[in-house]
């Protein structure tokens, strides 16, 4: 790792400039060392995965995590897939999860033969209702798969307890959690379980436009994960010396992240607190202007344990029913503000109902899938464009209500 890795910056070195008539839900960032950093991928001379840069990232990652090997990956879809290739999953086997999540959670289990287990949400943090995931065990449950939603970390003391009393795996979608933490011990999201998966795709607070990790917290499984990342070889052993040819050893695919893919990477990983804390300067700001909002039962903000550091991945708003939740991403695009819902409950689509079972009733995921809105997030997102989402936000929902400045 060369000098000066861990930097530090000022807000205006942070910002970039937004001029643009219309507020995107989201505008992929640069901290602008970005080119330099692929440029010398090029001269280096080595493009493909586990290369300098790769190298460079995965020891930030164990740094700031503490896991005991950290592998880069093409997305956290990829890291998922490794994770269910780990756990040695199969046919009739059972995952639990939630049905409030992205395809890529359970797709990754279906594709070995398991079948997804839903379960009920909190109606907090939205995140897998630990309370309910004992009654969803069976002889054929192997894992538990919490997602952290937004940030915001899962009660992972209760489910370390469920996973141990019945002798399951805890692997964790941590794809929105990077700079993340649970617990008193401010243990890094992705890192709680044996295995975690975080997410570098161009909506996530760190970013290289596609890219993963699989954080491997049991140092038992570290040999076996990079033989898959590197298409069922021990290339990494031949490259360590530790065996003079390297052959095929066990199952694998391509799980690697190119070397230009991770320069563009490391760039952001020196700024990822600098990116965090303007992300919260932002979510702060949106919390504050709409307390008046929830005071009146018009909408409710985002709940985050005292458990939980939250990294400000998403702001959103809960509304009261569907229709207002239409309405309201309705006047926004009129004003040229992009707001959006989110998850369709996978319970509900065609390959959830084909793939997976429910567990129970899941009422809350149903009722929140249809009353939330995502608001405008990303680190160069300046002060008058929150101040215009704020506003678009009232005339919509309390056109008769005074706003309250953005602070």
């Amino acid at each position: 790792m060369p000098q000066g890795a861990e930097l530090t910056a000022g807000r205006s070195s942070v910002l970039c400039r937004y001029t643009m008539d219309s507020i995107p839900f989201n505008r992929p960032y640069t901290v602008g060392s970005e080119f330099a950093c692929i440029q010398q991928a090029i001269e280096n001379g080595h493009l493909s995965g586990n290369g300098q840069f790769s190298s460079w990232c995965q020891e930030w990652l164990e740094q700031k995590t503490g896991a005991v090997r950290a592998l880069l990956t093409p997305s956290c879809t990829a890291a998922l897939e490794m994770a269910a290739i780990l756990s040695d999953i199969g046919p009739g086997d059972e995952v639990i999860m939630p049905s409030y999540t992205f395809v890529s959670t359970a797709n990754a289990f279906v594709l070995r033969g398991a079948t997804p287990v839903w379960v009920d949400v909190r109606d907090d943090t939205l995140n897998l209702d630990e309370r309910l995931v004992e009654e969803a065990v069976t002889s054929r449950t192997r894992a538990i798969v919490p997602v952290h939603y937004a940030g915001v970390g899962c009660d992972m003391q209760a489910l370390v307890h469920v996973a141990r009393r019945h002798e399951l795996l805890l692997v964790e979608d941590a794809a929105q959690g990077v700079m993340a933490t649970y617990g008193p011990d401010s243990q890094a999201l992705g890192a709680i379980g044996q295995l975690g998966a975080l997410s570098f795709h161009e909506t996530k607070n760190v970013t290289c436009g596609e890219g993963g990790a699989l954080l491997v917290n049991d140092a038992n499984w570290v040999r076996r994960a990079e033989v898959l990342q590197e298409k069922g070889t021990n290339r990494q052993e031949f490259f360590r010396g530790a065996v003079d040819k390297y052959t095929w050893v066990d199952v694998g695919s391509s799980f690697l992240l190119s070397d230009i893919g991770a320069a563009f990477l490391w760039a952001q990983m020196q700024y990822a607190q600098p990116i965090t804390n303007r992300r919260l300067e932002i979510w702060n700001a949106y919390y504050d202007a709409f307390e008046p909002l929830e005071e009146a039962g018009l909408v409710r903000r985002p709940i985050v344990p005292s458990s939980c550091t939250h990294n400000a991945h998403m702001f959103y708003l809960l509304v009261r029913d569907l229709a207002t939740r239409d309405a309201l991403i309705a006047s926004l695009v009129a004003r040229n503000i992009h707001a959006l819902f989110h998850y369709v409950p996978l319970h509900s689509s065609p390959a959830g109902r084909r793939f997976g079972r429910p567990s129970g009733d899941l009422a809350v995921t149903e009722n929140v899938s249809d009353r939330l809105v995502r608001l405008p997030l990303w680190p160069g997102l300046e002060e008058e464009a929150v101040s215009r989402v704020v506003d678009g936000v009232y005339a919509s929902v309390a056109p008769d209500h005074a706003t309250r400045a953005v602070r």
